[in-house]
């Protein structure tokens, strides 16, 4: 019977954050109204970054999700002759799927800023934060968030050690890469120069934590609305690039099996940092959880991952919403910034913007 209960409760509690879901997404509707098929979707991928390839992967997945709702969309292979793109395919809004340098640092937001064309995802201030890891220890621990004992280090003084008071093991990572490129988890001393030279290989500046042992979750933004956190469980305890995008059999577990305190603390620390940093449209925090329960804050992505195996789009199928619907979701809350939002005609239907 008290499992019945249990079960009863939960199911309860997954329908009351759908609602909720539902209900944000819906909120602060402007005034000015555009139809699907009269706006250009120019979807930016692809770039020179180390990340080519996974942004290629979520640039068409996005693309076949917009075609689906009826958008004009214009996939745009990232190069120098981007602004004469924008301009000569007569782009309407941008919709971001670039990783790394390039994409996510605030250069390309900072070019749609000038040329005066919305775009998706966070604006040039935080997107550079947010790229730059080094930077982002540094706003959060302002913030008071949580973020695991570290330091920046300069290719121009190379440490022979790690600083003293981390211990060992620790985690060294370059500043400006992610999906875990360049990261090396140091257990001994005699590792240590060879992760340092290959963190330093992605830039000049590198950064080294202490490595927090225990559980890796990470909690999806978007917008006002903050969904569940998803549990992973990689082989080897090291969710690198491999265990992401290759044949690793990585465990994911959506929602995270967490203590509703956990839980509740997760959220309340990927709203403070997602506000600390002034993020907007999708983000993901990500976390490690030590065994004694304290989470701490690894970094921020300002554009997550949209590909079949992606943390965001698990996180939101658990809270009701469908991938056409994330990105119909994200879409929208880039022309909310500029006033104006896509209508879908009549005979479609639209089950969350």
């Amino acid at each position: 019977m008290g499992s019945d209960k249990g079960e009863i409760g939960e199911m309860e509690k997954v329908k009351r954050e759908q609602s909720d879901v539902k209900r944000k997404a819906n909120m602060q509707k402007p005034s000015a109204v555009r139809t699907t098929a009269s706006l250009r979707v120019g979807v930016l991928m692809g770039g020179s970054s180390a990340e080519r390839d996974i942004s290629l992967r979520t640039g068409q997945s996005i693309c076949e999700a917009l075609r689906r709702r009826r958008y004009t969309v214009v996939p745009i292979d990232v190069d120098a002759t981007l602004p004469q793109q924008l301009r000569a395919k007569k782009i309407s809004v941008a919709f971001l799927a670039l990783h790394g340098v390039g994409g996510e640092d605030g250069t390309v937001q900072g070019l749609l800023e000038t040329i005066n064309i919305p775009y998706t995802g966070s604006g040039v201030s935080a997107s550079a934060v947010c790229m730059d890891k080094g930077l982002t220890r540094v706003v959060l621990h302002a913030a008071g968030i949580p973020v695991p004992p570290g330091e920046i280090m300069q290719a121009s003084v190379i440490l022979s050690h790690p600083p003293r008071h981390l211990g060992w093991p620790v985690v060294v990572k370059p500043s400006m890469e992610g999906s875990s490129i360049g990261v090396s988890i140091v257990k001994k001393p005699a590792e240590w120069k060879r992760a340092v030279t290959k963190a330093f290989r992605y830039g000049p500046q590198a950064v080294v934590e202490k490595y927090i042992p225990g559980r890796e979750v990470a909690v999806g933004v978007l917008d006002g609305i903050i969904f569940t956190g998803v549990e992973v469980i990689a082989p080897g305890g090291f969710y690198d690039f491999r265990a992401k995008y290759g044949k690793a059999a990585t465990r994911y577990l959506c929602p995270a099996p967490l203590s509703s305190r956990l839980e509740q603390r997760l959220r309340e620390l990927s709203g403070e940092a997602y506000h600390a940093v002034g993020c907007r449209g999708a983000a993901r925090v990500d976390f490690r959880i030590h065994p004694n329960g304290r989470p701490y804050v690894l970094e921020l992505n300002t554009i997550p991952g949209m590909t079949a195996r992606s943390l965001l789009p698990m996180a939101a199928a658990h809270h009701g919403m469908t991938y056409d619907d994330l990105v119909d979701a994200m879409l929208q809350s880039a022309l909310l910034k500029r006033g104006q939002v896509a209508s879908q005609p009549m005979t479609m239907k639209r089950k969350m913007i």
